[in-house]
């Protein structure tokens, strides 16, 4: 492809073309030839020239039109034009103007004055060139900078959910039989939650931050947590400690998943009536995470098999749900879980003891997304 600026030359004059074209030639541009306006917006348009010399008094299209039609396309808008005409008016030279011309030329051209005001506006448009290649440029390190940034804020999040995944299988190591107790109840907590009308990234902050509402039994010890029988009084008080203990482990994380985590876990067995634990808090005192997570998670330990007793049938497990209602929980969450309650079975039935669980499968994703 050739360096030469290239100029088109507009006119309906066979002679006044040859005769741009004989004064450009030397001066070491490539001369582009249009014989009207529509051949000179076709060749602008596929040839993109350097500059345009555009005579006025053209029939069918002159060239007030044609400048018009070109400062209005994208595509040639930046290109400058120069009107070549006999017009002296200057009615005729304003309406030029309002119609985008950059510049004039009178007829005859005298040849100084066209490669004075030839340079003059190809560094104009070297200029425009310039810029509107540091702009794509720049453009498209924003672009590779912003996947990068994506890409690293995927990463930081797989950490935060590989965190969030070794917390909760930590509690898990004391007792065998809550290996998928964390998956179910977590995916309640998440349908309940969109069900009650929370944003699609609240959802997903209580479904990756519940499974770690019980992580302070780390800190209970084994012939209290694993007891086959009722705890006796003294046991019983250093049981409910598992929720404090485990809002201190959580307690001055940045990560908006952990800071939730310590919510739930502080206030997770609180109850509406306030006849809770740890602080004995009432109603809307709960927070709406603490509320949604505690009717998830006594439905799931209900259902399920503990070391202190068998697990429920179903029916029996909503009947005593249902008792609860404006006393142990919340009567709009309560409601809530009724009416979602086949997708609670569903769930139920998908995650089984023993199975892999979905939190470990979404964590492997993440961190195999953020690597790509």
């Amino acid at each position: 492809m050739s360096d030469k600026a290239k100029i088109l030359v507009v006119d309906d004059e066979l002679i006044n073309r040859r005769v741009l074209e004989a004064m450009l030639n030397p001066l070491g541009y490539q001369v582009l030839l249009a014989e009207n306006g529509q051949q000179a917006l076709e060749r602008a348009r596929r040839d993109e020239p350097d500059l345009v010399l555009l005579d006025i008094m053209m029939p069918e299209m002159d060239g007030f039109e044609v400048a018009r039609r070109l400062k209005d396309d994208e595509r040639t808008h930046h290109i400058p034009v120069v009107m070549v005409t006999a017009l002296r008016e200057v009615e005729d030279r304003v309406r030029a103007l309002e119609a985008g011309a950059d510049d004039f030329l009178t007829k005859p051209v005298d040849k100084t004055e066209l490669r004075a005001r030839v340079r003059s506006l190809l560094k104009v448009k070297a200029y425009h060139d310039h810029m509107l290649n540091y702009q794509r440029e720049l453009e498209a390190e924003v672009a590779a900078r912003t996947k990068a940034l994506r890409r690293a804020l995927l990463q930081v999040r797989a950490a935060s959910l590989d965190t969030i995944f070794r917390l909760s299988r930590a509690a898990e190591y004391k007792d065998e039989l809550t290996g998928a107790h964390i998956t179910r109840m977590s995916n309640y907590s998440a349908i309940l939650a969109r069900h009650l009308g929370l944003g699609e990234k609240t959802v997903e902050a209580i479904l990756y931050a519940s499974p770690m509402h019980d992580v302070g039994k780390i800190g209970i010890p084994d012939h209290i947590l694993l007891k086959p029988g009722k705890l006796d009084p003294e046991e019983w008080e250093i049981m409910q400690t598992h929720t404090t203990i485990g809002a201190r482990i959580l307690a001055g994380a940045e990560s908006g998943f952990l800071r939730l985590a310590e919510t739930i876990a502080l206030t997770h067995h609180e109850k509406f009536d306030g006849s809770g634990y740890p602080r004995g808090l009432a109603g809307n005192k709960i927070p709406l995470a603490g509320r949604i997570v505690a009717i998830s998670d006594v439905f799931d330990a209900l259902v399920s098999k503990r070391p202190y007793k068998e697990a429920f049938e179903v029916e029996r497990a909503l009947d005593i749900i249902r008792q609860g209602r404006g006393s142990h929980f919340d009567p709009e969450v309560h409601d809530a879980f009724f009416e979602v309650l086949d997708q609670i079975l569903e769930i139920k039935e998908r995650y089984k003891d023993g199975e892999v669980s979905l939190l470990m499968k979404t964590r492997q994703e993440l961190v195999a997304g953020g690597s790509e």
